[in-house]
């Protein structure tokens, strides 16, 4: 094992190993296109629990516990937990951890929390700290709905660009290893992203105000790898959305890269979009955790993929901020995963 420094936010390491992996989703996400891959479907948004804030919570800890199952492990062999979701003072997380009693390292970068877990757990586990870490995020449609925009009883009109926050979590089990096996799946790097803000105030538009994030970060991480967009099978945004993809498209474009050919997102391919009314896809701190802990996990193992970039991505505001006229900064995390042949 061991911890490569490219520069000030790239690193690249040796053994560390995803053991397994597990998403648990809300109806609408198990209706859409990729509800085969998911370890669980609720049949509903609350699946009998008191509120939509205690839901997510299980959400995230059903999640949890399922990944532990499928490793084969128990709550004491994991050294360090981390994770965040959406709501205020990471209630998710912090409330699933009075359950498992273990080590918590709270994190928050909106959406893009998922691959900052990833990236930081691998840096904690190469650099001979923890043996082994668990990483999850969750959100939930109604919960998020009636935090950062309106009361959910108030059915008002949703926006073209708006994206539908996803009931979801998902969690990965990651742990060191001195020799890496044949169909093991490894995090090989990480970027984590600076705060990019071109000064975008309208919190029913998330693509366009996270796509300029997302291109610093991919753009940075294949300068300090040394890698083309062709080194990866797919690129997968997390949140971006169908507008946001085009927008970041068009950014690399402008730039003369070619990327299209490369580029998808979860948000985007966790719902059908049309017959689904998500109107700009998938959002949320579950988006691209669940996508990648069901979907994403499933064909790597099977070779369908054998290195990915999985590039979450997130809006850093706060209902306050918003409020008070504030531009919505953004960043995005790119962890490289692949498939050891």
């Amino acid at each position: 094992m061991g911890v490569h420094r490219r520069s000030a936010s790239s690193y690249a390491f040796d053994g560390v190993v995803i053991r397994s992996a597990a998403a648990v989703v809300g109806p609408k996400e198990g209706e859409g296109p990729l509800g085969s891959y998911f370890d669980r479907i609720w049949p509903s948004e609350l699946n009998n629990h008191s509120s939509f804030e205690v839901a997510e919570r299980a959400l995230l800890v059903e999640a949890q516990n399922l990944t532990l199952q499928k490793g084969e492990q128990d709550w004491f062999n994991v050294d360090v937990v981390m994770g965040g979701d959406l709501l205020d003072q990471l209630i998710s997380t912090n409330f699933a951890a009075r359950e498992h009693q273990r080590p918590l390292l709270g994190l928050f970068s909106a959406c893009a929390v998922f691959t900052e877990g990833l990236g930081l757990g691998a840096l904690a586990i190469a650099g001979q700290g923890p043996k082994t870490v668990l990483v999850g995020a969750s959100s939930h449609h109604m919960a998020a709905e009636r935090q950062f925009r309106y009361p959910i009883e108030l059915g008002y009109q949703r926006t073209p660009t708006a994206g539908w926050t996803a009931t979801a979590a998902g969690s990965c089990l990651l742990s060191g290893s001195s020799s890496v096996d044949s169909g093991d799946i490894v995090i090989e790097a990480a970027t984590f992203g600076r705060v990019v803000d071109w000064g975008s105030k309208n919190p029913n538009d998330m693509g366009t105000a996270m796509a300029p994030a997302a291109f610093d970060t991919i753009k940075r991480h294949l300068e300090d790898f040394n890698r083309d967009i062709s080194d990866y099978d797919q690129i997968y945004t997390g949140d971006l959305g169908v507008l946001g993809v085009k927008l970041l498209d068009a950014l690399a474009s402008k730039e003369g890269f070619d990327w299209s050919h490369r580029l998808n997102d979860c948000g985007r391919s966790l719902y059908d979009i049309e017959r689904q009314d998500v109107h700009n896809g998938g959002s949320g701190a579950g988006c691209s955790a669940s996508v990648f802990s069901g979907f994403l996990y499933h064909q790597l193992q099977h070779g369908q993929f054998h290195r990915i970039l999985l590039v979450s991505t997130g809006a850093l505001f706060s209902p306050t901020s918003y409020q008070q006229g504030e531009s919505i900064p953004s960043i995005a995390h790119a962890v490289a995963i692949s498939r050891a042949d």
